[in-house]
């Protein structure tokens, strides 16, 4: 399996210790043995190979070899032995630390690595691909953190469309409060020139105003009923005049899927919409047979302020696309492969910090090229030094008495 990925050449990847290091310690200085990038280095390593939890993070480092752990850099006790972190040293260490500056980190080492790759790399349909890059905003409820009175830690991210990637995250309190946290998620980010996907609870005139005057960002935004005056204006527009722009039909997983999607221009000399630099209003029809099931059909509408030279009917399908995709590139990855709605974290930071390392275990494994996670993590597990050259850490194994 790990033959399949890219070339794993320690030199030319970066190195992920350095930006850990930017991480403020949150322990007293007395009494500290193991560094906070060393337990750090350990979480990343062990959650790469596929661990859920506190306690198979720990487990993750007691199988590793004494050669490995000093590449890592783990002090070696009396008697020249190696000890990785305990159980209660990684939970402390998470809980007390600052999720601000751990995703911060682990973000720009993130953003990187998907800059490089996808500048080396490049690859996709040509038809379909919009000139631009893509990201999307979505959010993400942690469904067992919740403890007694505290409800679930929600999360709100950007990711990138074309090989996703985790760009940015932030803890919003409730789905409700995402749309407070949108712009100023948004704000460290280079956008000017990209497309920024959304979901309809994000269609707020005020913040893709900003975006495209202030950053010179496009949108790609969902409209629903909670939009009722854009939405009825988009459904009265002569859909049925127009012919279909583009299809697709796809096949697989005991489904049958085929979408549909027909453009219309918008012109501000004959009214326009309410709705700032609209350009382009966009009905995505969609259709689906699950097996054994009766066929499901839905009809979506959507405003982007791209023009008709800069994307293409297909290329607007895939960025509308691409925004649903997310879920199944990153938020089915987490909660099956990596356990995240079953797990129990709660305490402090932990939840978050946990969260940000399963987005690093994700992002790098789809910059190196990764199909299937689960497949590529098992792979991984059976061997704790095949987790460091994804990290570029270089790592000679200790050969004697083999």
């Amino acid at each position: 399996m790990l033959a399949k990925l890219a070339p794993l050449n320690t030199p030319d990847i970066a190195d992920l210790r350095p930006y850990l290091a930017t991480v403020a310690d949150p322990r007293s200085r007395r009494g500290r043995w193991y560094p906070l990038t060393c337990i750090l280095t350990i979480c990343a390593c062990a959650v790469i190979s596929g661990a859920r939890t506190i306690e198979e993070i720990t487990e993750w480092g007691q199988r590793a070899p004494n050669a490995l752990l000093e590449t890592i850099g783990v002090r070696p006790y009396p008697l020249r032995r190696r000890r990785s972190p305990a159980a209660c040293t990684i939970d402390r260490v998470l809980c007390r630390i600052d999720p601000h500056t751990l995703d911060t980190a682990v973000y720009a080492y993130l953003a990187d690595r998907h800059r490089t790759t996808t500048e080396n790399t490049p690859d996709g349909d040509k038809d379909t691909r919009p000139a631009q890059q893509a990201i999307a905003v979505d959010g993400k409820t942690l469904k067992g953190s919740a403890r007694h009175a505290r409800p679930r830690r929600h999360l709100l991210s950007v990711l990138t469309h074309h090989r996703p990637v985790t760009l940015a995250q932030t803890e919003v309190g409730a789905k409700t409060n995402e749309t407070r946290h949108f712009l100023p998620l948004l704000e460290g980010l280079d956008l000017t020139g990209r497309v920024i996907t959304c979901d309809a609870l994000h269609t707020v005139q005020d913040h893709l105003k900003r975006l495209v005057e202030d950053v010179g960002a496009h949108y790609v935004a969902v409209v629903k009923t909670n939009r009722p005056t854009l939405h009825a204006q988009l459904s009265a527009l002569p859909w049925d005049a127009l012919p279909l722009a583009h299809t697709r039909s796809e096949k697989g997983h005991g489904r049958r899927e085929s979408r549909s999607i027909k453009v219309m221009g918008i012109a501000d000399s004959l009214g326009g919409i309410c709705f700032p630099h609209a350009r382009l209003a966009l009905r995505i029809h969609r259709r689906r047979q699950q097996a054994g099931r009766k066929q499901t059909r839905e009809t979506v509408f959507a405003v982007t302020g791209l023009d008709a030279h800069q994307a293409t009917a297909a290329q607007l399908a895939a960025l509308v696309r691409g925004h649903w995709a997310i879920e199944n590139s990153n938020h089915h990855i987490r909660d099956v492969t990596f356990g995240e709605d079953a797990s129990t974290v709660h305490t402090g930071s932990a939840p978050r910090a946990m969260a940000a390392l399963r987005n690093l275990a994700i992002g790098v494994l789809k910059v190196t090229g990764a199909v299937n996670i689960a497949k590529t993590t098992r792979a991984i597990r059976d061997l704790p030094e095949h987790a460091l050259p994804f990290f570029g850490i270089g790592h000679e194994p200790d050969l004697s008495g083999t």
